[in-house]
C-alpha cells in the first residue's frame, strides 16, 4: 500500500525510512544464506570466494562438491537416515498434535492451557537442556541409541508445531457444524473425518510441514540421543565442520535450504487455502 496523497512531509520520511530499516533487516537476515549458494559451486576446496569466483571465471565453478555428496557413501548413508527417521518421527508428530489440538480446543477440558503450556514447552526450553533430559530418560528405558528413541524424540520436538498451527486454524472453525453432523446420526469419528479434517486440514499439513524440517534439520538431541547408525545428514554436516572441514557441507546446505524454501512455499499456499475456506479472505 502506497502513501496516500494527503501524507505530510514527516510522514513520507517515516514511511521510505522505514522501508530502508526492513530492506536492512532483510539482508541482515539473508546475507549468510545467500553467500552458502555460491561458495557451493567452488571449484577449489575453499570456504571463501576465490579470484576466479570474484572475476566470474567459468573454470572457477564446479560441481565437483555436489558430486561428492552423491558419491560419497557417508553423506549418502546420512541422508537415507535422515529420510527413515523424518517422515515417521513427522507422522507421530502429526496424529498426536492434532488429537491434543483437537481435544484442547473444547471448552470442557480443564486445565487447558496449563496442558497447552506443557505441551509446547519443547519449543521454550533450551534444546541442550530437553537433549539431555532426553538422554538419561532413553538411557533408563532402553531407548538411548536406537532408532525408535530417535523418532520419539523428534516426534517430540515436533508435536508443538502442529499443536500451534491445528489450534490457530480451529479459532475459525464453525462449531455448527459438528453438532447438525451429530444430530443427523455421525458418530464422533466419523465427523471429525468428514467434517472436521477437510476444514483444518491446511493446518494439520502446515503443522506436518514444519514438524519435518524440524525433524531433517536437528542436529543436537540426535547428537545425545542417538548412535552411529542413526547419524542423520546435520549430523554428518557437524562431524564435516568439526574433524573433515568438507566443503560439501556447502553444497548440502544449498540442498538444504531449496527443500526449506519449497516447503515453506507449499505452507504460505495452505494458509491462503485456509482463509479462503474460513472466509478471511476474498476467493
Amino acid at each position: 500500500m502506497g502513501l496516500p496523497p494527503y501524507a505530510s512531509t514527516g510522514q513520507k520520511i517515516w514511511h521510505y525510512t522505514f522501508l530502508v530499516i526492513c530492506g536492512l533487516i532483510f539482508f541482515f537476515l539473508i546475507a549468510p544464506i545467500v553467500t552458502i549458494i555460491p561458495l557451493s559451486f567452488n571449484a577449489e576446496n575453499f570456504f571463501t570466494f576465490t579470484p576466479g569466483m570474484l572475476a566470474f571465471d567459468p573454470d572457477a565453478y564446479s560441481l565437483k562438491h555436489y558430486r561428492d555428496f552423491f558419491t560419497n557413501p557417508d553423506w549418502q548413508q546420512a541422508l537415507a537416515n535422515s529420510v527413515r527417521i523424518a517422515p515417521v518421527a513427522t507422522l507421530l508428530s502429526v496424529t498426536l498434535g492434532t488429537l491434543a489440538a483437537v481435544g484442547l480446543s473444547q471448552s470442557h477440558v480443564p486445565f487447558r492451557r496449563l496442558i497447552m503450556a506443557i505441551l509446547i514447552s519443547p519449543m521454550i526450553v533450551p534444546l541442550i537442556i530437553s537433549a539431555a533430559g532426553m538422554y538419561f530418560f532413553y538411557s533408563r528405558i532402553g531407548l538411548q541409541g536406537t532408532y525408535l528413541g530417535v523418532v520419539l524424540a523428534h516426534a517430540a520436538l515436533g508435536i508443538p508445531f502442529v499443536i500451534i498451527t491445528v489450534t490457530a486454524t480451529l479459532v475459525g472453525f464453525d462449531r455448527s457444524l459438528t453438532r447438525a453432523s451429530a444430530n443427523l446420526g455421525a458418530g464422533p469419528v466419523r465427523t471429525f473425518f468428514r467434517v472436521q479434517m477437510p476444514l483444518i486440514l491446511p493446518g494439520v499439513i502446515s503443522g506436518g510441514l514444519f514438524a519435518f524440517i524440524t525433524s531433517f534439520d536437528e542436529v543436537v538431541v540426535v547428537l545425545f540421543v542417538g548412535s552411529a547408525a542413526q547419524k542423520t545428514l546435520p549430523w554428518q554436516m557437524f562431524i564435516g565442520l568439526r574433524e573433515q572441514i568438507s566443503p560439501t557441507i556447502l553444497a548440502v546446505a544449498t540442498i538444504l535450504v531449496v527443500i526449506s524454501i519449497a516447503l515453506l512455499t507449499v505452507v504460505e499456499l495452505l494458509r491462503r487455502r485456509s482463509e479462503r475456506l474460513r472466509g478471511l479472505s476474498p476467493a
